[in-house]
């Protein structure tokens, strides 16, 4: 997988299991939906409790600039399949309630932590589409006209899974580029790569403390 490691890492974090993910599957890459979610099926039989899920996102949110860090409040899905497609696993009910996919009370938290360390973050709905192209202006803008905040091409898939299984999910946004506005500016996967690099050790900070904090 591109620009990730592919790697289980078990540990602890601020006295706490953790089980981390070091890069995931990708729709993209061709994987079907049961796979890209395997790892939270997995996380399930483990016994995990809370998810804490990353990526780098497109921005259309003109408020935003880049290398922010947006806690994502809500998604909207634009995956061509969905991942609890098919006979329902036993780990929750046949039709799930999505209105609070991404925990209210890990949000505040966050929001708690950011301040008192004095880092800026931002809140938004993340857009989750198939990927692997970067989306033309139009799609930014339709995108952000919808009520999306960021665009990315993962995340969706694995937070609809964990709150099937009844895990709580807290997600965040490293927003990498920013579309969809009168300039066009092109993009590339090497400077969404630079941009997650520099923003990661602030993102770690807020989610080590929050995993502290729990």
């Amino acid at each position: 997988m591109e620009g990730h490691a592919g790697k289980l890492i078990f540990g602890k974090l601020g006295g706490k299991d953790i089980m981390a993910m070091e890069g995931r599957f990708h729709y993209y890459e061709g994987y079907n939906m049961k796979e890209v979610t395997f790892p939270e099926r997995v996380m399930y039989e483990l016994g995990i409790k809370t998810l804490f899920v990353s990526n780098a996102a497109g921005g259309m949110n003109p408020d935003f600039k880049i290398g922010d860090l947006m806690v994502i409040d809500d998604h909207i899905n634009f995956f061509p399949e969905h991942p609890l497609r098919g006979k329902n696993f036993p780990t929750g009910p046949r039709f799930p309630d999505m209105h609070e996919a991404y925990d209210k009370a890990l949000r505040d938290e966050a929001d708690l932590i950011a301040r008192e360390k004095g880092i800026r973050i931002v809140h938004g709905t993340y857009v989750g589409v198939q990927g692997p192209t970067f989306e033309t202006p139009k799609e930014y803008r339709m995108y952000h006209i919808l009520g999306g905040d960021a665009v990315g091409m993962s995340t969706v898939p694995e937070v609809i899974v964990a709150r099937h299984c009844g895990i709580k999910v807290f997600g965040i946004s490293v927003i990498t580029d920013l579309g969809g506005f009168d300039n066009p500016v092109e993009v590339s996967h090497e400077e969404v790569q630079e941009a997650a690099n520099a923003a990661q050790p602030l993102m770690t900070e807020i989610m080590r403390e929050m995993i502290k904090r729990s």
